[in-house]
């Protein structure tokens, strides 16, 4: 759950990333403030993965520096740090070993660990990452191994393991990936839920598609070739022509109850 005494979640100032010559993200400028919902939408190559694993703390900046959770990267040993940040994407579901059982891989969160058998475990413990798996309609495969599930049953699993560890930050990556429409649909309802719960830590939900965007969510950070192009409450910046600068082409933007969809004109 989100600590009270979280001033800064996140804080990019004049972030650059820079590998092999090629410049992945260029002076951005971001905050992250306690109880928003971020949406950060782009298209590939835009900086998405990068600005990820920069806030997840497993990349520094070239120049620039990242405040996560009031600690400045390069002057904080982020090992401890890591364990407060809560991060889904595929990158962590295919480190994940098949043979586990959904219980047995949101539990052994608490320790930082993939796997349970090098730590002890109570039955407390067990029954704090049911509960998850229930928050995250998952209690039916508590004690299926990962290599039975569907691809967005995993991603539920996954979600569970993450709120599990009750991070302070919370960072998804593409968590609706590789789903079919009802396995998409599904994810973006249990996202919506966690987004109008006051104890879901500030979150940074990262998609190529708006009609991925689940409700409840409040800002929305554009990025394309590595700049940020508008940040800002997403009810005022998420429009047919920040979409169409964002994506380079000519794109339609409608709203359908509180859902989005774009289209090319």
């Amino acid at each position: 759950m989100t600590s009270a005494a979280v001033s800064v979640p996140l804080a990019f100032d004049n972030v650059g990333v820079h590998r092999n010559g090629s410049r992945l993200l260029h002076d951005l400028n971001w905050t992250v403030e306690p109880g928003q919902r971020w949406v950060v939408l782009g298209p590939n190559g835009s900086g998405k993965t990068t600005l990820i694993r920069v806030a997840s703390l497993y990349l520094h900046p070239s120049t620039g520096s990242v405040t996560v959770l009031d600690h400045e990267l390069g002057k904080v040993d982020v090992r401890p740090l890591r364990s407060r940040v809560g991060i889904a994407s595929s990158t962590m579901a295919d480190m994940l070993r098949p043979q586990l059982t959904a219980t047995e891989v949101v539990m052994c969160v608490i320790n930082g660990a993939l796997e349970p058998w090098w730590h002890t475990y109570t039955d407390d413990d067990r029954a704090r990452a049911r509960h998850h798996l229930d928050r995250v309609g998952a209690a039916p495969l508590a004690d299926r191994t990962m290599a039975t599930l569907s691809s967005g049953e995993r991603q539920r699993v996954q979600l569970a393991r993450t709120l599990m560890a009750e991070p302070d930050l919370l960072l998804l990556d593409e968590p609706t990936a590789g789903l079919d429409l009802g396995g998409r649909e599904d994810l973006v309802g249990r996202l919506a839920a966690l987004a109008t719960d006051p104890d879901t830590a500030p979150t940074v939900l990262v998609t190529h598609h708006v009609d991925e965007i689940p409700p409840g969510f409040t800002h929305l950070l554009l990025l394309r070739e590595g700049r940020a192009l508008a940040a800002g409450p997403i009810e005022e910046l998420l429009t047919a022509d920040h979409l169409s600068e964002c994506f380079g082409l000519p794109l339609t933007l409608e709203r359908v109850g509180n859902r989005w969809i774009a289209l090319a004109k």
